[in-house]
């Protein structure tokens, strides 16, 4: 694509701020500042709108006006529980998820995903404290993939909670432009890039590495 790709971060009331800002950065950076990625945030309306965190956003357009997505993301949050329910946003998905190249949803943004019907034999995963809940709305041919960072499933890219966003974001930058490129964004924003890694070895090493500091300190 010679064109700069659209990459459309929806944002909504209560979203996690982490969500939006990771995946945003990455492919803001990545992009070298609208080269290859014009990134942007699209809400409901252009009112703003407030994170879980308390940060107040505005979106730069509306499901209305937003150009058209090459990328979407889909972030998570508390307010993914109310935002799943209304129609508007999830048949703006929907309807977006046809014509985009790819759709990423971070953490709870798989809720929304599963209510715009995008999720029909896919193998799909979310914040660890939300699978009971996409098991209730994701059709019965999903496959809920537990202990994973993030599933590819071709269009439609998923990740677990929260940081795991910036792993499958890297790993869409990397589908797209090369490993390389996916490691010099993640050297430019000082993160460890985990390639194919579980939650539970990720937990694991978590673990080892508090119990290292305590004993070298």
């Amino acid at each position: 694509m010679e064109r700069a790709r659209n990459v459309a971060v929806l944002v909504y009331e209560k979203v996690d701020l982490l969500d939006i800002a990771g995946a945003f950065d990455v492919f803001a950076v990545s992009g070298n500042w609208g080269k290859d990625f014009k990134v942007y945030t699209v809400g409901d309306n252009q009112r703003p709108v407030n994170t879980v965190s308390g940060l107040t956003i505005q979106p730069k357009y509306s499901l209305e006006n937003c150009p058209l997505p090459d990328i979407l993301i889909v972030p998570g949050g508390l307010g993914s529980r109310t935002e799943m329910n209304n129609a508007t946003t999830t048949h703006w998905i929907n309807q977006t998820a046809a014509r985009a190249e790819i759709v990423l949803s971070v953490c709870t943004g798989a809720l929304l995903l599963a209510k715009a019907n995008l999720l029909d034999g896919l193998r799909v995963t979310t914040n660890r404290n939300a699978f009971d809940l996409l098991r209730e709305i994701a059709p019965p041919s999903a496959t809920i993939v537990e202990d994973v960072r993030y599933v590819d499933n071709g269009k439609i890219v998923m990740s677990a909670g929260v940081t795991a966003g910036f792993d499958a974001a890297l790993y869409v930058i990397a589908r797209l432009f090369g490993e390389e490129r996916a490691l010099a964004t993640a050297s430019k924003i000082e993160y460890h890039w985990h390639k194919d890694v579980t939650t539970a070895a990720l937990q694991q090493n978590d673990v080892f590495l508090i119990r290292k500091a305590l004993i070298e300190d």
